[in-house]
């Protein structure tokens, strides 16, 4: 298998610090949720994290398949503090959107540079990122629903502890 190329590296890598930095935001999203006594959210959240691991090291494994080299940029410290759990969803929604875009470079990359198997490896990102929002938006609509109720809030709470382990 040829080599990849050194923008798509490039591209790659950032991707994993994105990734990474993904996991970091919703690890400290799932410890103010403890925080606030909110243990679904905070299950939830620690689940989206260890996906968030996985995604990065899917990439890593997939450029040493490919001949190329991982380089581990920085990550920035994560918001640690909201103002309510419908304002950290909010912030889950734009996150995963901010993904979805980058996700979306590096497939027009490799589109342009008729790199077809790394267009497959991005395909899977790109459906996966339709789950993603689509989950973020399902708990943002039920969080809206529950405005300022503490009984509503609750309820959401339980039905994000309900969340299974992928």
């Amino acid at each position: 298998m040829p080599t990849i190329s050194k923008s798509i590296n490039d591209a790659l890598n950032a991707q994993i610090a994105l990734e990474l930095s993904s996991a970091h935001l919703y690890l400290s999203m799932s410890a103010y949720s403890a925080s606030q006594n909110l243990p679904g959210a905070a299950h939830w959240l620690r689940l989206q994290w260890t996906e968030e691991l996985a995604h990065g090291t899917k990439f890593i494994d997939y450029i040493g398949e490919r001949g190329g080299s991982v380089t581990l940029g920085a990550i920035d410290e994560p918001v640690a503090e909201f103002d309510s759990l419908t304002d950290l969803f909010e912030q889950v929604l734009q996150h995963e959107q901010k993904v979805t875009a980058a996700i979306n470079e590096i497939y027009g990359l490799c589109v342009s540079e008729k790199d077809y198997v790394s267009q497959a490896l991005l395909q899977w990102y790109a459906n996966e990122q339709v789950e993603e929002e689509n989950s973020a938006s399902e708990v943002l609509s039920m969080l809206r629903r529950a405005g300022d109720s503490g009984a509503g809030i609750l309820m959401v709470d339980r039905h994000l502890a309900q969340r299974a382990g992928g």
